[in-house]
C-alpha cells in the first residue's frame, strides 16, 4: 500500500519567507501547502502594527530581488518603510504571483511528528493532518512575544496591549493617561510616534538602549531610478558582504587612526543615520576600548539633545557595548524628552511591583493610566518553534532537544529532526543582518537541497549530529571573538525569564556564511545523512 503525502513540502509561515518557499518550491514542481495562524499574509509585518512601526533597514533594499520587473514596478515611498506600507508590499507580492492559493490563513499549526516508516512529516494545522515529505519552518525570529508576568495584570481597568500583538482597531491615545513599558526598538518606536497626544506619557525604562538617527526622508522617483538602474550588482554586493546592509566599513581600527579621522567617520555615519553606526571600523564589536570610543559619542550626542541632564544620563547606555544588543534607528525620540508631558521613570533599581485596576505600582508609587503599551519584545529566534509540538524521528520534542539551547547544523536543520529545515533559524547569520538578504540565501539554499534530493531517488536528509557539534561549537567560537556575549540580550535569550543563555545567531557574516553552505552543497551536502 502506498504511503499518503498529500504535499512534497508544507511550509509554517506566510511572510516573506514563507511567501518565497512558496513560489520557489511550486516553481521546481512541487506540491506546496502553507499555514499561517494570521488571517493575511505579511508575517511580522502583520502582527507589529503599532504605532511609529517601521522598518530599520531601508526600503529599498529590505524587498525581494529574484525579480526583475516586482524590483522595478514597486515605489517606496520613504527611506524606511513604515509597517502600513511593508504589508501592502507583501500582498502586492502575494497577488502578483498568485500565491494565496496555496495558503491556509487563519489556520495554526498545533504540532508536527515525523514518521519514520513514510519518510514523511504528519502535520496537525486547524482541525485537519496532511502528510508533506518535507516540513519547512519559516516562523520568522520574532514572532512570539514576551510578557513580563506582572502581578495584577488582568485586574488592570484600562487598555492593555503589546507592541507585538497589535490590535486590528486604531488605539485612541488623545488625552488620556498612557505608559509605555520598555525601550527597545518597538518601545522607541511607539514613544516617538504617540509623544504629543497622551495628556501625559510615562516612560518605563529598565536599560536605556543605543539609538542613532534614522534621518528618513521621502524617495523621490530620480533616487529610486539610480538605485534600481544599479540593482543587479548591487544586490550581489550586498549578498557577500557581511550584514547585507549598504553601509560603510573601513578596513582600519578606531584605536588606530588619528582622532580627527575617527571623529570625522562617525560624524559622516551619524549624519548619514542607521544601523551601520557600530561597524564602520573593524574593531569596534572586537575591543572594548575602540567600542568605548563610539558609544561615547552617542552618550555625547544624546546629552546634546535632552535639555535635563538627570534625564540625559538616565538615558545613556552604560551596561553593554555598542551595537552588542539591537541598535535602535529613531526619528526624535530623544527630544521627545524635553516635553512637559512626558516623564521617565527608572525601574532599574526600584522595578514595577504589579499591576493596579488603575494603573502601575512602581517604587511604592501609583501611576494612574488609561493605556498600557507592554513594549517587552519578543521571546527570539526559538520561541515561536517551541511553541509548536514538533516531534522528530523518535518521537522526541524539539523544544526537549533545545532545553539547553538551540542545537542547529548551519541554523538550517537539527538531528534527530529529518526533512524539517528552517528559515534564518539559530546558527545562521539572521537577525544579525538585512533579513530579506537572509531569507532569500535560505529558500534558495533549501530549494536546492529538495532538488538534490528528488534528482537521485532520496527521500530523507538529516542533519548529522557530529557535524551539528561541530557547527555549534564554531558559532559560539567566532561569537566569542566578539563583544556580543557581553550583552545581557534576546540575542541570547536573556530578556525571557527561564530561557538558557545561548548566543544564537552566527556572527561570520552573511557573505562568509553563503560560502560555507555553497561549499557544503557542492560537496554533495557535507554535514546530512542523505537516504
Amino acid at each position: 500500500m502506498a504511503v499518503r503525502t498529500d504535499y512534497d513540502a508544507v511550509v509554517i509561515g506566510a511572510g516573506f519567507s514563507g511567501m518565497y518557499l512558496l513560489k520557489t518550491l511550486r516553481e521546481n514542481g512541487l506540491r506546496v501547502r502553507v499555514f499561517d495562524r494570521a488571517h493575511d499574509v505579511g508575517g511580522t509585518w502583520y502582527w507589529n502594527r503599532y504605532p511609529g512601526a517601521r522598518c530599520d533597514v531601508e526600503s529599498l533594499y529590505y524587498s525581494y530581488s529574484f525579480s526583475e520587473e516586482l524590483q522595478q514596478e514597486w515605489r517606496w515611498t520613504e527611506r524606511y518603510a513604515a509597517q502600513p506600507e511593508i504589508l501592502d508590499y507583501a500582498r502586492h507580492v502575494a497577488d502578483r504571483f498568485d500565491l494565496r492559493r496555496d495558503i491556509s490563513l487563519g489556520t495554526e499549526v498545533r504540532s508536527a511528528a515525523f514518521d519514520p516508516a513514510g519518510d514523511r512529516w504528519l502535520v496537525r494545522a486547524g482541525g485537519a493532518e496532511v502528510a508533506a515529505r518535507f516540513l519547512i519552518a519559516a516562523v520568522g525570529c520574532l514572532s512570539t512575544t514576551s510578557m513580563p508576568d506582572y502581578p495584577g495584570l488582568a485586574d488592570f481597568r484600562g487598555e492593555a496591549h503589546h507592541t507585538g500583538d497589535w490590535p486590528d482597531e486604531p488605539v485612541e491615545f488623545t488625552g488620556k493617561r498612557v505608559a509605555v513599558v520598555g525601550t527597545g526598538s518597538s518601545g522607541i518606536q511607539t514613544i516617538t510616534a504617540i509623544a504629543g497626544e497622551p495628556e501625559h506619557l510615562t516612560v518605563f525604562q529598565r536599560t536605556p538602549n543605543f539609538s542613532v538617527p534614522a534621518r528618513n526622508r521621502p524617495l523621490d522617483d530620480e533616487e529610486q531610478r539610480q538605485v534600481k538602474a544599479g540593482y543587479a550588482r548591487l544586490r550581489e554586493t550586498l549578498r557577500r558582504s557581511f550584514s547585507g546592509l549598504p553601509t560603510e566599513r573601513l578596513e582600519r581600527n578606531a584605536l588606530e587612526v588619528p582622532r580627527e579621522e575617527f571623529q570625522a567617520a562617525l560624524d559622516r555615519n551619524w549624519r548619514r543615520g542607521g544601523l551601520g553606526f557600530p561597524g564602520v571600523f573593524q574593531d569596534t564589536l572586537a575591543d572594548p576600548a575602540a567600542n568605548e570610543l563610539s558609544a561615547e559619542y552617542v552618550r555625547e550626542r544624546i546629552r546634546e539633545v535632552v535639555d535635563d541632564p538627570r534625564t540625559a544620563e538616565l538615558l545613556c547606555p552604560r551596561d553593554f557595548p555598542l551595537g552588542t544588543k539591537r541598535l535602535c534607528v529613531d526619528t526624535g525620540y530623544y527630544e521627545v524628552f524635553n516635553r512637559d508631558d512626558v516623564e521617565l521613570v527608572d525601574v532599574r533599581e526600584r522595578p514595577i511591583e504589579r499591576i493596579t485596576p488603575s494603573g502601575i505600582r512602581q517604587g511604592g508609587r501609583d501611576f494612574e493610566l488609561d493605556v498600557i503599551v507592554f513594549a517587552t519584545g519578543f521571546d527570539a529566534m526559538t520561541g515561536a518553534l517551541n511553541r509548536i509540538d514538533i516531534r522528530g524521528a523518535d518521537g522526541r520534542l524539539l523544544r526537549e532537544e533545545w532545553a539547553e539551547g538551540p542545537r542547529t547544523y548551519l541554523g538550517l536543520a537539527s538531528a534527530g529532526f529529518p526533512n524539517l529545515f528552517l528559515v534564518t533559524g539559530p546558527g545562521s547569520p539572521s537577525v544579525l543582518s538585512n533579513m530579506m538578504v537572509s531569507i532569500e540565501q535560505h529558500v534558495e539554499w533549501i530549494a536546492g537541497h529538495l532538488r538534490y534530493l528528488r534528482d537521485r531517488g532520496l527521500t530523507r536528509s538529516e542533519a548529522d549530529a557530529e557535524a551539528q557539534r561541530r557547527w555549534d561549537e564554531h558559532v559560539a567560537e567566532v561569537a566569542s571573538l566578539t563583544l556580543f556575549p557581553r550583552a545581557a540580550s534576546w540575542y541570547a535569550g536573556a530578556n525571557v525569564p527561564g530561557k538558557p543563555r545561548l548566543f544564537m545567531p552566527y556572527v561570520g557574516g552573511v557573505g562568509t556564511y553563503r560560502e560555507i553552505c555553497d561549499a557544503v552543497a557542492a560537496d554533495g551536502y557535507r554535514g546530512f545523512v542523505l537516504s
